[in-house]
């Protein structure tokens, strides 16, 4: 009877959906596996039985399971472990078989296969802890940005579970009349990952688009040094936070290596650093597997864009590539994946001769993401005036983004329709000044581009020195300071209100400046940094000789007057300024070359002297309000 089964014609099946998710419940709930984990055991199964239909001897049962799963991995060596088991009671794997055994899932409809693979896999990926995945919203608009075609030979070196490739063949599909999609999986989608586990679903996904060979291998990228070179298109999403510290993969990366600055240009040194990030490691690959004129779409922590110490890194891109545009993810964009990392996306161009060349840079800023940034990453729809939710002409729910309007102005740049909006504007490349991070490029953020008719504009530096060094005092344990923090500043006032008495040994180990009356000190670190909050603080004679915390910058010996500065050091202008320099995730921080940086409007006329008395006053009637309240005393008999 068994044998009769066997030879039973397989069926087509156009609810895939359903079986997969009662597969996936029944193993969850019964077999004491993280949904992820059964996830997993379950694409172990869609193995067997894609190679069983492949080898048209109908032999899927329980009775031949073990021997067709030790078949499976030896034609899939790849991303199965000789030692690889199915993790699953006997209980568990019955129930798959039987909702397996009789449907064909190669012959089943495109539509259905793909809807259960969108729908299933893209959910139950979520569940995976520690596990960082792109969403969908960002992996379609990188697409969506760099429209991919049939012959183009696309490839992401950290592909995961094939996000960016699916993506990228359904745009293909959508946008090529009677296309040979064989063709395209077999001739031009690449895909590597180091992570078999993950990998199992990318090829997983390919197999039951069109069953047959992929290009989808385990392997690390960043080892692999015999990979071609002549990609069209790299998606990619690299793993971040990570370190390489091994001198022997560090050699083989220009960028493993130290760079010092001469003049305005970056030189590689000799020295191997002692460690590098592997996302910074990826970008190097990367434009070396690009062929010339190939294009890139990259994820990356926005730390790649803006931090001073990373500038090298951003001079070695424009050596090597045409900046295409830059697009600011909200900081949300990551936490229902597992981490609240700020990132943005670079799309570029190789272009070894670009230096030689004048073009535009594209800047973009995604402010709504189309769900919320919590752990679930609650889709949100847009509704009308009644909180109605608005659908499309086929019925369905439209969601609440603008990664599809920054697409639009895109195009439009491309188009040399040039528009600046409330998130995007373009720039030349010889206006990009050491950074490629939106804020500082914003117009919105831009203060001194008008004609100057009053006054001029000179640079911090120019007009006080920046105390840098720690004070001697530091060096006597056992003195007694007064110590001044952030939070002992009234900004309202310019005002040092408190001080804390130490013991040098008692002191924070941000304690570092020694303060003395007629300084200015000002706040370049912390959220409040370049907002109306912004610490700045004229140094009485009551707080001389206090530490400060290194959260302030200790300005002295002036060229200008010094009312009409403190004045400045309020103003939009300069706060814009400070907000435009800030560095960092977790504490915001503006370094001393773009604090030295700072452009000071210095008026021409009478006005910098009335402002000055202005502020010389106020002083002074605070003083003598002070004196004033002190002389009172109080005759109590």
């Amino acid at each position: 009877m068994e044998n009769l089964l066997f030879n039973t014609p397989l069926s087509k099946e156009n609810n895939l959906l359903r079986r997969f998710e009662e597969i996936h419940d029944f193993i969850y709930a019964n077999d004491g596996l993280s949904a992820q984990q059964a996830l997993e055991e379950f694409v172990k199964i869609l193995f067997v039985k894609i190679f069983d239909e492949n080898s048209k001897e109908n032999l899927f049962s329980p009775v031949n399971f073990s021997d067709l799963f030790e078949k499976t991995k030896e034609i899939y060596p790849d991303i199965f472990d000789k030692d690889d088991k199915i993790k699953l009671s006997d209980v568990a794997i019955k129930f798959v078989i039987n909702k397996l055994q009789n449907i064909s899932l190669l012959n089943s409809s495109q539509d259905a296969k793909g809807l259960a693979f969108q729908k299933f896999l893209s959910s139950h990926e979520k569940d995976r802890q520690g596990q960082f995945f792109t969403p969908e919203p960002v992996i379609d608009f990188c697409v969506a940005m760099m429209k991919p075609k049939p012959n183009e030979k696309i490839i992401d070196p950290a592909c995961g579970s094939g996000g960016f490739l699916m993506s990228a063949l359904k745009y293909i599909q959508e946008n090529n009349r009677n296309i040979d999609i064989q063709n395209v999986i077999s001739e031009n989608i690449f895909g590597f990952d180091i992570n078999k586990s993950i990998l199992r679903i990318a090829k997983m996904k390919l197999l039951l688009e069109a069953n047959i060979k992929t290009n989808v291998l385990c392997a690390n990228s960043l080892e692999n040094d015999g990979m071609n070179d002549n990609f069209d298109l790299i998606l990619a999403n690299p793993p971040f936070g990570a370190k390489i510290t091994n001198i022997e993969m560090l050699r083989k990366f220009d960028l493993g290596y130290k760079w010092v600055k001469y003049k305005h240009d970056f030189y590689k040194t000799k020295n191997i650093q002692s460690s590098q990030n592997t996302d910074i490691l990826f970008i190097e690959r990367c434009l070396k597997l690009l062929k010339e004129g190939g294009k890139m779409g990259i994820v990356l922590p926005n730390g790649n864009f803006e931090n001073p110490s990373l500038e090298y890194l951003r001079a070695y891109i424009k050596q090597k590539a045409k900046l295409l545009a830059v697009i600011k993810l909200p900081q949300e964009t990551f936490i229902p994946f597992g981490t609240g990392v700020k990132t943005s996306i670079l799309f570029l161009e190789k272009d070894s001769q670009n230096d030689k060349k004048q073009y535009d840079i594209f800047w973009g800023k995604v402010t709504k993401l189309g769900y919320q940034g919590n752990k679930n990453g609650t889709l949100l729809y847009k509704k009308n005036e009644f909180g109605q939710v608005i659908k499309d002409k086929n019925g369905q729910p439209i969601l609440e983004e603008d990664f599809s309007e920054i697409v639009e102005q895109y195009n439009n740049f491309k188009n040399n329709i040039i528009k600046i909006t409330n998130n995007s504007f373009s720039i030349k490349d010889n206006e990009l000044n050491g950074r490629f991070d939106f804020d500082f490029y914003s117009p919105e953020n831009k203060v001194f581009d008008r004609t100057l008719r009053n006054g001029k504009t000179v640079k911090l530096n120019e007009i006080c020195s920046i105390v840098k060094i720690k004070s001697p005092k530091l060096k006597n344990q056992n003195e007694t300071v007064e110590y001044v923090e952030l939070s002992d500043i009234n900004t309202h006032s310019f005002e040092i209100i408190n001080s804390t008495t130490y013991q040098v040994y008692e002191l924070p180990s941000r304690a570092s400046y020694e303060i003395k009356e007629g300084d200015i000190i000002t706040a370049i670190a912390g959220n409040s940094v370049g907002t109306k909050k912004h610490a700045t603080a004229f140094v009485s004679k009551e707080f001389d000789g206090c530490i400060c915390t290194n959260g302030f910058r200790v300005l002295r010996n002036f060229k200008i007057d010094t009312y009409y500065f403190l004045y400045y050091l309020r103003t939009e202008e300069f706060l814009k300024q400070m907000f435009m320099y800030r560095t960092g995730a977790a504490i915001p921080n503006v370094s001393d070359a773009d604090l030295a940086n700072i452009e000071i409007y210095v008026p021409f006329d009478n006005e910098k002297e009335k402002i000055s008395n202005q502020i010389r006053k106020a002083f002074e009637l605070k003083q003598a309000f002070k004196n004033q309240l002190d002389s009172i005393k109080l005759n109590i008999e």
